[in-house]
């Protein structure tokens, strides 16, 4: 897409597996090293994966950031460690869907289960062991309200209308920022309203074609080297010291 005028980046807001890892979902330590300088520099970094709140708040401990969080695909944000969770999405309308999905693919001898839903919220996430194209046409079939997202660890459902991007939006609020001040970095498919929301949306090299014709920018590197590569090009003043 055509990038935007550029302002001050308040903020960047990152996918965490294939983003800021490797292929075998290690973290990447010079992006945490990266993170933290802009961390210690006074820009917000905010943590945006399909993961729970409990693996997020785990992560924003060991990495070093405020605690500002992104969590199941957009169905959940919240402001700092010690602000108030806000859910966007249904989970009663993920499970739904769920469970006819299980019922579809058991008499084709396959079975679903779902990854800790007790830890969950908003959307619903399961094993790869089915074809996701599949899934979304039974969903289609089925006029259901959700959206089957391939985040390429799992399988998610998400509710039609949440996603990143829609979080980013309502967590800049919070942050009393715009969203054209904030930066956005990912790898997958359900980063893709996360990057087009942002100020400046960067797909690192490993994202699907999809994904990167949603960035304003694309790295060289892959993975964890594609975001440092990434922040070192937007953030340039930090780097430079």
């Amino acid at each position: 897409r055509a990038g935007r005028a550029q302002t001050v980046l308040k903020a960047l807001v990152t996918d965490v597996d294939g983003t800021i890892t490797d292929r075998r979902r290690r973290i990447n330590t010079a992006a945490i090293e990266a993170i933290r300088t802009l961390v210690d520099s006074g820009i917000t970094v905010v943590l945006a994966s399909g993961n729970t709140v409990c693996f997020m708040d785990g992560l924003c401990k060991m990495i070093g950031t405020d605690g500002t969080i992104i969590g199941e695909n957009g169905g959940v944000y919240r402001r700092t460690f010690s602000g108030t969770l806000n859910i966007s999405g249904d989970q009663k309308v993920c499970l739904a869907a769920f469970e006819e999905l299980r019922d579809y693919f058991a008499e084709k001898g396959i079975e679903l289960e779902l990854f800790g839903a007790q830890y969950r919220f908003a959307d619903v996430a399961f094993a790869r062991n089915i074809d996701a194209d599949e899934a979304r046409a039974i969903i289609r079939d089925r006029h259901l309200p959700v959206r089957v997202l391939d985040t390429g660890f799992a399988i998610h459902l998400q509710v039609l209308g949440v996603n990143k991007g829609t979080a980013l939006r309502e967590l800049a609020g919070e942050l009393g920022i715009h969203p054209d001040e904030m930066m956005a970095i990912g790898d997958s498919e359900n980063d893709i309203e996360m990057l087009r929301a942002a100020g400046v949306g960067v797909a690192v090299r490993n994202a699907p074609a999809l994904t990167q014709s949603a960035a304003d920018w694309v790295s060289q590197g892959m993975y964890g080297e594609g975001f440092v590569e990434a922040v070192k090009k937007y953030y340039p003043d930090l780097f430079s010291r």
